[in-house]
């Protein structure tokens, strides 16, 4: 499916807006994870205003897609992504870790509409992905199942179950992407428990594989096409990421895996943002 250069700006512009929002709200809430969820803000933007059958005034319509977010750590990219979609006034963000708010540190279903899982402990995302996508198929149902993975969970076993009743049983309607930004809590993938060659791991348990990167939005619509004409197997999205993409300080550094950003912070950052904002709609983002 083409997707227009017009509508491609109007993407990457609301992943600025979207960025910005993440900064505030980590800012004000004090504490949160920074550097996955600016690094997935590309992919989220993609998924709430392009890919996903969704309606924020009916999150609970029975076929719509779903978006399970497994490392729910993130959230705040999910959060803030909602709230532009329309599923809640942006004025909440700010209550992001608060007593009482609907946006906990870790989603929770029952809190929040379009929330599809609760989500804190790593690896369990795929597996309840799976067996989303299976109901599916028993009702006959045209929704699919879209779950979001970091590198790091791949660590926990698992996923691994859930990647091997998928691909037994030819789960077409579900799409895997996985976070490949390297990092992980206290370092990088490859030092802490190496994970490649992982596009070798996936086609062994009967996957399609598509390699993108994260943040070229145009090719990972492109691959959610792909995806969806593919039939007699599951695919798996592998979306090369920057952790803490959009602010150049902290871009590969993992030590802002769980760390918030200060005032101070907050201040440089709103102005690199404000900087790449124009330089978008000059046409020139690179």
């Amino acid at each position: 499916m083409h997707i227009s250069d017009e509508k491609i700006k109007e993407l990457e512009l609301k992943a600025n807006d979207i960025r910005v929002s993440l900064i505030d709200m980590l800012e004000d809430a004090g504490s949160g994870h920074t550097a996955g969820p600016l690094g997935m803000t590309d992919i989220f933007t993609a998924m709430y205003f392009h890919v996903l059958s969704h309606d924020p005034k009916n999150p609970d319509k029975p076929d719509r897609d779903r978006l399970v977010l497994s490392n729910g750590h993130i959230v705040p990219v999910r959060y803030a992504t909602m709230a532009h979609a329309g599923y809640f006034p942006l004025s909440e963000l700010k209550t992001l870790r608060q007593f009482g708010t609907r946006l906990q540190g870790h989603p929770e279903r029952e809190r929040m509409p379009g929330m599809e899982t609760t989500s804190g402990p790593l690896g369990s995302g795929l597996s309840q992905s799976a067996g989303m996508a299976y109901s599916a198929r028993i009702d006959g149902a045209d929704w699919r199942t879209y779950c979001l993975l970091s590198d790091g969970e791949l660590q926990a076993g698992n996923t691994w179950e859930g990647a091997m009743f998928a691909g037994n049983n030819k789960l077409s309607n579900l799409t895997a992407i996985i976070d490949r930004n390297n990092i992980q809590i206290n370092g990088m993938t490859e030092n802490v428990m190496p994970l490649e060659p992982l596009e070798d791991k996936w086609r062994a348990f009967n996957w399609h594989v598509i390699q993108v990167d994260g943040h070229n939005i145009e090719e990972f619509i492109d691959a959610i096409e792909q995806a969806k004409a593919i039939y007699e197997k599951p695919t798996v999205i592998i979306a090369h990421t920057i952790p803490g993409k959009g602010i150049k300080e902290i871009e590969f550094d993992y030590t802002w895996h769980g760390k918030p950003p200060t005032t101070e912070d907050e201040q440089k950052w709103l102005k690199e943002l404000r900087t790449m904002r124009g330089k978008i709609e000059a046409g020139d983002s690179e």
